[in-house]
């Protein structure tokens, strides 16, 4: 049975049991702060749970793409070392929201495996939780009581809190939980040992396949448990344990999920897969871990960036940089394959997904083009380190354990290559420091994230908060539903959630509203509460205050939002759409968006396109904004739209979106510009005002970035340039700006050659003086000296008089800029590089970035260098004779 066989029959299962089979959300969890990426199947579905939400359907059935990199759940650098840990995985998951309970889940649980996969009953041990006194949690009977119908009681076990029960977090609904286990030894392995007595025993053969968790409580901030008035039941199991389950696989890299992207690899570096782990003495150990790493990496790299998630340097891109450096590493050390490849095997994953997850190969020429940048990007790093490595000076024989660390983190080396890069050289790493520095860092990683989250304080239980802001930006007669206390670095804030609101959460690239509730019966003094921010954790919107109201019960708050901002954040909003619209006209329906931000002040709009816009067209896309802003049109707004009508009305719909079946969609001018949007928008165009861009850069590979601004910053735009072109005028006492440029730049030229002349004069003069300090070193006429002269033309048109007189040289000359930073020029006659194998270009390179603290090249026979030590500059000139020896 292939792996597309068993992903259908799970769903196809599920929907004959009256599950609404839901696609997965996007793996990058944009609408919930608590994540960075979406790490259970449960995830998307968490305000169900919690009751923020109303389910699509009370049975709910799906495949979720997850990323798990660090945490209770899994570590990144235990991937590839065993057969089942994953930073991108699949999780199959049957739900249901106060409809069936124990006895239907476990059943069809069981029915499932055994009769549909046909996993032999015999091979198969459940486990149950088997009570906490201490919380008040007892033996969990009832699941017990349905298992001893389907098994025989010695293969059902009893765990305690750690194994079965689950728990979304510190806070949130939990409950027990009962694990499904299966044996795949070999019988003659099976016949020496029970199987019952390796279950949570972390035998890589007898595995957890599918976890029951029932949703019975709710944990509180103090670790108290409350009962949930509606029981509800979160299944997962693990894809790909599954599969190695079904098709009697050695591991999970041993199925057919993984074959195609091992071929590939076998194929280009020679080493054929071989399915085998640490303790094994095959020759082949590194290299399959090796392979597994590269393999498991790709999926997490490619999934995340169609998804939307561009790697970076903080936050949710540096996860996954480092997802993918940690690949690249290890193809490069050893594969040995010094050239991009994950690029080329990006095509091959997409084809495999195609039909469960179709946004992939939808977008893989970007996907692919994104991962070569990183790739070329890294390997240039690893270079980089290599030579860093050429540098190092140690203590003894032995590389220091902060030594160890900074390649680690500066260059990527992991821990096992800078210990071969050691033996080769006859020293040993202090492990143990390397160690400490690492958990250091962990250590100021966690405690930066830390942020303790009071209980809500239910005043009125009610689900859903009712968004008014798009047609008012003041309500008269909202309420407190719940609030909490939030403190982070020592800092307290409340948020506040009401029942009915006109702020704006932040969402879709525009920040959340700001403004005041006003709190107060009547007859009382009105209390003023400033909201410094609204904001949504997945679909619940609250507040943020410095404060709390002294009357937080009035049912009468008045909410007033800051209307000047919002008023000049909706114009920065509707450019974007007018943007995006003119964008796909000048370059071409390639054209996606790939992020945006906007406030009161400023837009910026991310988009996908591989190369930098010429002044022509971005001339061109400012004149359509402004043409379609000058025609004044009338915003188009559709509400709770079924999402396949507005597919059928050609909305354009973004990758990595979590879109539901009921959308808004955004249309000015139904031939120009027709978006899904939650944002705020102008109700006509004019009242945009005016666009104008201010910046076009690149920020990632295939992704630009372009800056504007509208409205009231477009006239301090202008003005501010107005002002500046008047002092310029000033400055230049010229009326006309052009001609007066051009003078200055005329008197600038000829200033610039007299200063030329000075400077070779200067240099003349000193040829005299250096002609007789040559010295002879080992059959070589060798001269070292640092100049007081800059000049980088003077400097090497002197070294070149000078070899050509004497011949048979080494020139090496140091100089020190206006600026203070130093420079290095090192000349050698032809015939010492053809004989002795010097140079020029290597030597410079390797002194400058072991004294300088910078780097260099050029030809054999003559290169430079820079840096910013000047301090050793003197060490770098006297270097040179370490080469001739």
């Amino acid at each position: 049975m292939t792996s597309r066989d068993i992903r259908r029959q799970f769903l196809d299962f599920f929907a004959s049991k009256g599950h609404k089979i839901i696609p997965s959300a996007p793996m990058v969890a944009k609408s919930d702060p608590t994540l960075m990426f979406i790490n259970s199947g449960m995830a998307p579905l968490k305000d169900f749970f919690l009751g923020n939400q109303a389910p699509p359907s009370k049975r709910i059935a799906d495949t979720q793409k997850c990323l798990r990199v660090s945490g209770k759940h899994n570590d990144l650098e235990d991937v590839g070392m065993d057969g089942y840990h994953h930073t991108m995985f699949e999780m199959l998951g049957n739900w249901s929201f106060g409809d069936y309970f124990k006895k239907e889940a476990l059943a069809w649980s069981w029915e499932l495996l055994t009769d549909i996969y046909k996993i032999p009953k015999d091979r198969l041990y459940v486990s149950i939780f088997e009570g906490n006194e201490a919380e008040g949690v007892p033996f969990d009977q009832e699941a017990y009581d349905v298992w001893r119908t389907m098994l025989p009681e010695d293969r059902i076990l009893k765990f305690g809190k750690k194994e079965n029960f689950w728990e979304m977090g510190d806070q949130g609904p939990c409950g027990p939980c009962s694990e499904i286990h299966v044996d795949l030894r070999s019988d003659a392995e099976r016949a020496k040992t029970d199987g019952r007595d390796l279950v949570n025993a972390d035998d890589p053969n007898v595995i957890e396949v599918w976890n029951n968790v029932f949703m019975q409580f709710n944990r509180k901030a103090d670790g108290s448990l409350e009962e949930l008035p509606a029981k509800s039941v979160d299944t997962g199991m693990g894809f790909e344990r599954l599969c190695r389950a079904v098709q009697g696989a050695r591991s999970n890299y041993d199925t057919d999920l993984w074959k195609p992207l091992f071929d590939f690899l076998g194929k280009l570096s020679g080493h054929a897969y071989q399915d085998v782990y640490p303790g094994s003495d095959s020759p082949a150990l590194k290299t399959d871990i090796a392979m597994r790493v590269v393999a498991d990496h790709l999926r997490a790299v490619s999934f995340a960036i169609a998804d939307g998630q561009m790697p970076d340097n903080g936050g949710a891109g540096y996860v996954i940089r480092r997802i993918l450096r940690r690949a690249v590493r290890y193809y490069y050390s050893v594969l040995n394959i010094k050239e991009p490849v994950m690029y080329r095997m990006a095509p091959i994953l997409a084809e495999e997904f195609h039909d469960v997850f179709p946004e992939l190969k939808a977008q893989i020429d970007f996907v692919s083009k994104v991962i070569l940048e990183e790739e070329k990007g890294f390997l240039r790093t690893l270079e980089s380190g290599l030579k860093r490595f050429e540098t190092i000076e140690i203590q003894g024989t032995t590389l220091g354990g902060t030594q160890a660390f900074e390649l680690y983190d500066t260059f990527g080396f992991p821990y096992d290559l800078t210990a071969l890069l050691a033996k080769e050289k006859g020293w040993s790493v202090d492990e143990s420091g390397f160690k400490v520095a690492l958990q250091e860092q962990k250590d100021r990683s966690r405690k930066d994230a830390v942020k303790q989250v009071g209980d809500w304080m239910v005043l009125r239980d009610e689900q859903n908060v009712d968004f008014v802001g798009y047609d008012q930006l003041e309500t008269r007669k909202s309420h407190v539903s719940k609030y909490r206390a939030v403190t982070a670095k020592g800092d307290v804030q409340y948020q506040i959630v009401l029942n009915r609101t006109p702020f704006y959460p932040e969402g879709g690239g525009q920040v959340g509203d700001t403004g005041w509730m006003i709190f107060g019966s009547e007859g009382t003094s009105p209390e003023r509460v400033r909201v410094l921010d609204t904001k949504k954790e997945n679909t619940l919107i609250y507040h943020i205050v410095e404060k709390l109201p002294e009357q937080i019960s009035d049912d009468t708050v008045r909410c007033e939002v800051d209307e000047p901002k919002r008023r000049l954040t909706e114009a920065n909003h509707s450019a974007t759409h007018l943007l995006h619209a003119a964008l796909r006209s000048v370059l071409g329906t390639h054209v996606q968006q790939k992020g945006s931000f906007l406030n009161e002040e400023t837009l910026r709009f991310d988009f996908q396109h591989f190369q930098k816009l010429s002044d022509g067209e971005l001339a061109e896309i400012e004149r359509i904004v402004n043409q379609k802003i000058r025609e004044n049109i009338a915003l188009e707004e559709a509400r709770n739209l079924p999402i396949e009508e507005a597919q059928k009305a050609g909305a354009m719909m973004l990758f990595g979106e979590k879109y539901g079946e009921s959308v808004r969609m955004i249309t000015f001018d139904p031939s120009y510009s027709r978006e899904l949007c939650g944002g705020c928008h102008v109700q006509r165009t004019g009242q945009i005002g005016y666009f104008k861009i201010t910046a076009e850069t690149a920020i990632a590979a295939g992704v630009r970035r372009i800056e504007a601004v509208t409205a009231k910053g477009a006239e301090q735009y202008v003005s501010s340039l107005e002002n500046e072109i008047a002092s310029i005028k000033n400055v230049l006492k010229a009326k006309d700006l052009t001609k007066g440029i051009v003078a200055l730049q005329e008197e600038n030229k000829q200033l610039q050659k007299a200063l030329e002349r000075m400077v070779q004069e200067q240099a003349n003069g000193l040829r005299e003086g250096l002609r007789s300090k040559f010295a002879n070193l080992n059959g070589v006429h060798y001269l070292a000296e640092i100049l007081p002269i800059s000049d980088a033309n003077a400097v090497k048109n002197l070294a070149v008089e000078l070899e050509r007189e004497v011949g048979n040289a080494v020139i090496v000359f140091g100089a020190i800029s206006a600026d203070g930073k130093p420079s290095l020029s090192i000349k050698i006659s032809d015939n010492l590089v053809k004989e002795k194998g010097l140079n020029a270009g290597t030597i410079v390179r390797e002194l400058a970035l072991k004294f300088l603290k910078g780097g260099g090249g050029g030809q054999p026979g003559f290169a430079t260098a820079g840096g910013t030590e000047a301090g050793g500059l003197k060490e770098a000139v006297e270097g040179v004779k370490g080469y001739l020896r």
